[in-house]
């Protein structure tokens, strides 16, 4: 065999000392361990799901990140469920064994204390199952809770409770931190939604099967039908046992249980129509695939366990969701952050002693990574805001056999309770309402929440003894039999009430319990106290009485009103004649008479005799035409057909206004006008008058609090004084709520009235202390009362018909007539007026068109031609003709007769016109004694003189129209 050179051997040699130092330069240095405490009760059902959970959570996390550069020890130490031992538990794990951050204690009590440690000696405590709101990150700085508080689940709760109708709801809990710490924030909620805890059932945490037994045959024995129940595994198992034995899962009763104990159905085994609440977990594939080697590994690591419990609930979800939370915290810190602090190692130090801990900033940064870990876990999105696990929605679940859930909505805070949670934005809730609900005892009707006692105890209805008006016994009277010394309600008041009881949907035994005579206000604070179980009693609901009592619906609606004497209101005045007509229809009226008289002279003085004259005298014939039209006087005969039609359609107007005045002043002056002495409550105010209201009555107050002047208040206890008070004018009003006004008015109605009312009040309701489950029950009895015929049936019985005073009355009043109601006439005469006066224009004007429109005459006295023309008589009309066909005068037939030449045309213009200056010849021969009339004068000189040279040839050469030479014209 062949030998190798040396330098050979050194080569081989130095390649395999090479060989050997590559691999120890080139190896990664080992992860930094985190050394995390466990302190869970071993036995508990959570404790074994955290024993099960965390490990398998720590291996999930380094599976999905194999190359971390810490890796978390967990040391596990079992309390037994004692804080002593879980106090022991985490001094050893913070000082002899270095744990850097505490997962656990399982229960609230024991978190209290460890969490109090923990801060002292800055290590940060992750609790998974601590819920109780005793402890908080508030009150612990190092305590942050990976769980959901109780006290967000109040306000869910209390939602149910408004949901069903559920009026009073009793918790029944463990007396201790877990329980104790839960009821107040559940007690506000429901309060809130106006609901009452009428008492509770604590039951200590170590209670026996019996003690457990009697507490439910105490509360069997209430009222209340609807139960929280918030409370370890295994006192809410006595519990449960306790209440199917007492009957108390039978139809009518209502069980809601916590999330607590909704995450561990399994252990527990509730009986069916259970509702229970349970942080929304959105359904993922990996929490289908977790959930499935879960349930392996648990019923492995404990084989005697009921394959029920296999079941990973909140419990399990918030305690994988925690581990991970703190390995993932730990990989974010620096090896430096998670390194042990000097004096951490084996040194022992006193319990309370946290010297030796060396403190440093590891703790502070450890949990600030912590309560700063977001991601999504198997319970949806994990974020510690303030120290506290946030739950965006809880699941209502309905237990069914064999501890199986039926989800039958979700709530949220914003939304409220939801049949589905929307996949929208912010998660909107798609519909309203809650699926439908399977009540224990297979029961498909909503509980209502309570019944009456099995003890028999009627309700105790509170009545004022004290004496009650005759006229007042309509509304309640209380009597007592002599013979059976038995009490006996009547009236409205009794009658409803008792008609409202009847529509309830239970029997509801009740028996009237004698009060006394006193005020309603302190009536109403001793039911109030409880004193009382309910008062029955016109009582009208106020703000006041309500801070005190809850009031039912009101029964009768009431208001403030006032009731007056009657006042004949008929005018003595001498002017009263005035009254039938407003002013507005006096002045178009007399318009009109001026109106009509003025279209009359205008279309007949020209033919017609009576309208000619002196201008005065022409005046005083168109006034006295006008009016006496008024009283159809009038004894000028008409010659235009056009007066004559402007005539009739006038007198028809005046017919009407004649009627319609007569008709008003005689029912003013005859028929009695009954009006109320004070018109409203201002014209109250300001008067003087005082005013009665009812004696122990809240008027008194009202009254006051409106700022009307006490010296004016007159009390009265009966009707009859009323009514004395009103006669005698010692008051001037009466001022009450409008019931007790309908009674009186029943009474004395003829000679007073209700005037409108001022402001409403609340009405009449039926009084119940705070909280009370009838209220509700009654409302809805009064409504159902109401809107049947009943209620109109009892309110007519006892107060007779609402119209029946104003039937019998004889309120007559009569407005006076104004231009409103009669310009329809006023119109058609107008325009019958300006029609015909036109239209007599019209005619003027074009009979008259060549002497007018003359083109020689100046403008300026044309006009005064046309006035002259139109105040000149018509000599063509057959008013004038008839005259000279009948004889004229003796000298103008002599002359014709003679064969004479007839007088100058311009003759008929010195006719007797009022506003001629011309001289004039008065023709005597209609009533002459057969002397011949002196020869006429020259008429025309005067005239052609004022009206100039070219005026007088115009004339001078006009057609006598007559062919008569007659120049006498008869003036009136």
């Amino acid at each position: 065999m062949a030998r190798h050179p040396p330098f050979r051997r050194v080569f081989f040699y130095l390649i395999g000392l090479l060989a050997s130092l590559i691999p120890a330069t080139s190896r990664a240095q080992p992860p930094e361990t985190v050394t995390v405490g466990l302190i869970i009760d071993a036995d508990s059902p959570v404790g074994r799901i955290a024993s099960t959970t965390i490990p398998m959570a720590l291996d999930d996390f380094y599976a999905a990140f194999p190359n971390a550069s810490a890796r978390v020890r967990l040391l596990q130490h079992d309390s037994g469920g004692d804080v002593v031992a879980a106090a022991s538990a985490a001094l050893q794990l913070m000082t002899a064994q270095g744990a850097r951050a505490i997962l656990g204690p399982q229960s609230s009590v024991e978190s209290a204390f460890v969490a109090d440690l923990a801060t002292r000696a800055e290590v940060p405590v992750v609790s998974f199952s601590a819920t109780s709101p005793s402890v908080s990150h508030s009150e612990a700085r190092f305590f942050a809770r990976a769980a959901l508080s109780d006290a967000k689940q109040a306000e869910a709760i209390a939602a149910l409770a408004t949901y069903f109708g559920w009026r009073r709801v009793v918790p029944i809990y463990q007396d201790d931190d877990y329980g104790a710490a839960f009821v107040p924030f559940l007690v506000d909620a429901l309060t809130a939604a106006r609901a009452e805890v009428p008492y509770r059932c604590a039951l200590p945490a170590a209670a026996t099967r019996e003690a457990v037994a009697a507490a439910m045959y105490r509360l069997e024995s209430k009222q209340t039908r609807a139960f929280v129940v918030h409370a370890r595994p295994a006192l809410a198992e006595l519990v449960f046992a306790a209440a199917v034995e007492a009957g108390m899962m039978a139809e009518g009763y209502a069980w809601v249980i916590t999330d607590g104990l909704t995450g561990l159905l399994g252990s527990i085994q509730p009986p069916q129509g259970v509702i229970g609440l349970a942080p929304h977990v959105p359904p993922t594939a990996r929490l289908r695939d977790v959930r499935k080697r879960w349930a392996h590994r648990f019923m492995r690591q404990h084989r005697d366990a009921d394959p029920a419990q296999a079941e990973m609930g909140c419990y399990a979800l918030w305690a994988y969701d925690a581990a991970w939370a703190v390995a993932s915290a730990a990989e974010r810190l620096s090896p430096g952050d998670l390194s042990s602090p000097p004096g951490l190692g084996g040194g022992r130090s006193g319990p309370t002693d946290f010297s030796g801990l060396g403190k440093s900033m590891s703790g502070e940064k450890f949990l600030e990574a912590i309560t700063n870990t977001t991601f999504e876990g198997l319970g949806g999105r994990f974020e510690l805001i303030d120290g506290e696990l946030a739950v965006p929605a809880f699941r209502i679940v309905n237990i069914m056999d064999n501890a199986n859930e039926r989800g039958i909505g979700f709530w949220t805070q914003k939304d409220g309770l939801h049949r589905q949670l929307g996949r929208g934005r912010g998660g909107i809730a798609s519909n309203s309402g809650l699926a439908p609900v399977i009540w224990p005892a297979d029961s498909t009707v909503v509980p209502i929440g309570w019944v009456q006692p099995t003890s028999g105890r009627k309700l105790q209805v509170a009545m004022p003894a004290g004496h009650v008006d005759p006229g007042y016994q309509p509304i309640m009277h209380l009597d007592v039999d002599p013979a059976t010394n038995r009490t006996v309600a009547g009236g409205f008041v009794i009658e409803v009430f008792e008609a409202a009881v009847r529509l309830l949907p239970y029997a509801l035994p009740f028996e009237y319990v004698l009060v006394g005579s006193m005020r309603y206000d302190t009536l109403v604070e001793r039911v109030g106290k409880g004193e009382f179980d309910a008062a029955v009693a016109d009582i009208t609901i106020t703000a006041d009485r309500s801070q005190h009592v809850d009031f039912t619906l009101p029964y009768m609606s009431s208001g403030i009103s006032m009731v007056v004497p009657m006042r004949d209101q008929r005018s003595k005045r001498p002017w009263a004649f005035l009254k039938p007509l407003r002013y507005d229809l006096w002045l178009v009226s007399f318009a009109f008479f001026v109106f009509t008289g003025f279209v009359v002279w205008a279309v007949e003085h020209r033919s017609n005799k009576e309208f000619r004259g002196p201008p005065s005298y022409q005046i005083g014939t168109l006034l006295y035409f006008g009016f006496s039209t008024l009283v159809f006087a009038h004894r000028e005969n008409l010659k235009s057909n056009l007066s004559r039609f402007v005539v009739v359609v006038w007198v028809f107007v005046v017919l009407i206004l004649q009627s319609s005045y007569t008709a008003s002043l005689t029912s003013m002056l005859t028929v009695p006008q009954l009006q109320p002495a004070i018109g409203d409550f201002a014209s109250l105010w300001r008067g003087t008058d005082k005013v009665g209201i009812m004696n122990n009555s809240f008027m008194w107050a009202a009254m006051n609090k409106s700022g009307f002047p006490q010296s004016r208040l007159e009390r009265y206890q009966a009707t009859q004084s009323f009514h004395e008070a009103l006669l005698n004018c010692t008051i001037g009003a009466i001022v009450d709520e409008t019931p007790y006004l309908r009674l009186f008015l029943k009474s004395y109605c003829d000679n007073f009235t209700e005037t409108a009312q001022s402001n409403k009040t609340g009405g009449f309701g039926f009084a119940f202390p705070k909280g009370s489950p009838y209220v509700a029950d009654l409302s809805r009895a009064i409504l159902n009362l109401t809107e049947s015929d009943e209620m109109s049936l009892i309110e007519r019985k006892w107060f007779g018909d609402a119209d029946g005073c104003t039937a019998q009355g004889s309120q007559f009043t009569s407005d006076s007539l104004s231009f409103d109601s009669f310009w329809g006439l006023f119109l058609v005469t107008g325009a019958t007026s300006l029609l015909c006066c036109a239209l007599h224009l019209l005619i003027f004007v074009v009979a008259n068109r060549r002497r007018i429109w003359a083109s020689r005459v100046p403008w300026r006295n044309r006009l005064r031609i046309f006035l002259k023309l139109l105040d000149d008589r018509d000599l063509s009309s057959h008013t004038f003709r008839t005259n000279k066909d009948a004889g004229g005068s003796v000298a103008g037939r002599s002359a014709n007769d003679a064969g004479a030449s007839p007088p100058p045309a311009v003759a008929h213009i010195a006719a007797g016109s009022p506003l001629s200056v011309s001289n004039h010849t008065y023709d005597m021969s209609d009533w002459s004694f057969g002397v011949p009339s002196p020869a006429p004068a020259a008429a025309g000189e005067n005239e052609i003189e004022l009206a100039g040279a070219a005026e007088a040839d115009e004339v001078a050469a006009a057609p006598n129209p007559g062919g008569s030479g007659d120049q006498s014209g008869t003036v009136h």
